[in-house]
């Protein structure tokens, strides 16, 4: 597991002095694997027993165990990826394309790293033999949502996207044992994700978390927690660093359902290719 993906995930379920402790960690993870405990204290400015709790909530036995894992995670990284990556406002488009470039190809690599297959795996099987799958999002989230959906409908999912919590409610409301609700939220605190969630957990339906933080009330409130990663800049805010992890969560779900239902999902991606091709192509003949 991508261990700096790890901490900052959990970032915001941390107590305020191992949020400082955590950032020290995501901003030179190198100088904290070479720190002493009692060199780290002084330069995060918290006491070594503060320390000791923090590495034990990332699920470590202790700090020196926290400084080989980050010691083993630094060695694994490239100089590129080591290199100061945050968008200025007077950054050339050269530097734009090559910074986002790079956060987004980071945001992959960990998110996949974070990728359990067995946790995976349930997740596939619960959506590929469900009545019904509804997936709720609103804001960026909202447009993963829209995209799981409207891939489960290619082949032949009842998939329904909410972006709305009233009609989510409404929804949730009435699943039933059998079918899934998916909830994606990058913070996993989003009020009109949580509600809908909880409602279609009362009603019996199997429910998912596509988040950043594991440890958020979404996770706490579903029964399987899909992990992904997104590094927040000044111009990506938590929420647009974290979609296209997000995206990348949703297409190896999508495919591994496409891999249980092989023959339904074969015929039903060349029913819906054929419906759309005849579509162009009569309007491509009208145009004309």
């Amino acid at each position: 597991m991508n261990l700096v993906a790890t901490v900052r995930a959990v970032l915001p379920s941390l107590t305020p002095a191992a949020q400082a402790i955590a950032r020290l960690i995501l901003n030179d993870p190198g100088m904290v694997a070479r720190s002493t405990i009692t060199e780290f204290s002084a330069v995060s400015g918290t006491s070594e027993a503060t320390i000791v709790r923090t590495a034990r909530a990332l699920g470590f036995a202790g700090y020196s165990q926290l400084r080989f894992a980050l010691a083993a995670a630094v060695a694994r990284q490239t100089p590129e990826r080591l290199a100061p990556g945050d968008l200025g406002p007077d950054d050339p488009l050269t530097d734009v394309i090559a910074k986002v470039t790079r956060a987004e190809c980071e945001a992959l690599s960990d998110t996949a790293a974070q990728l359990n297959p067995d946790r995976l795996g349930a997740v596939v099987e619960a959506v590929a033999g469900a009545r019904r799958v509804d997936v709720y999002g609103v804001g960026s989230s909202g447009l993963v949502a829209a995209d799981m959906a409207q891939k489960l409908m290619r082949i032949g999912l009842s998939g329904h996207a909410f972006t709305d919590a009233h009609l989510a409610l409404t929804s949730a409301a009435l699943l039933r044992p059998g079918d899934v609700a998916v909830g994606v939220s990058c913070t996993g605190e989003t009020p009109d994700v949580l509600a809908p969630v909880g409602v279609a957990r009362r009603s019996g339906a199997a429910t998912v978390a596509i988040t950043n933080n594991p440890r958020s009330s979404l996770g706490g409130l579903t029964d399987h927690v899909l992990v992904s990663a997104g590094r927040e800049t000044v111009f990506r805010p938590g929420a647009l660093a974290s979609r296209i992890s997000q995206l990348l969560i949703v297409d190896c779900v999508f495919v591994g359902v496409a891999q249980r239902t092989f023959d339904a999902s074969n015929a039903a991606l060349r029913a819906t290719g054929d419906a759309l091709g005849e579509f162009l192509s009569d309007t491509r003949r009208r145009g004309r």
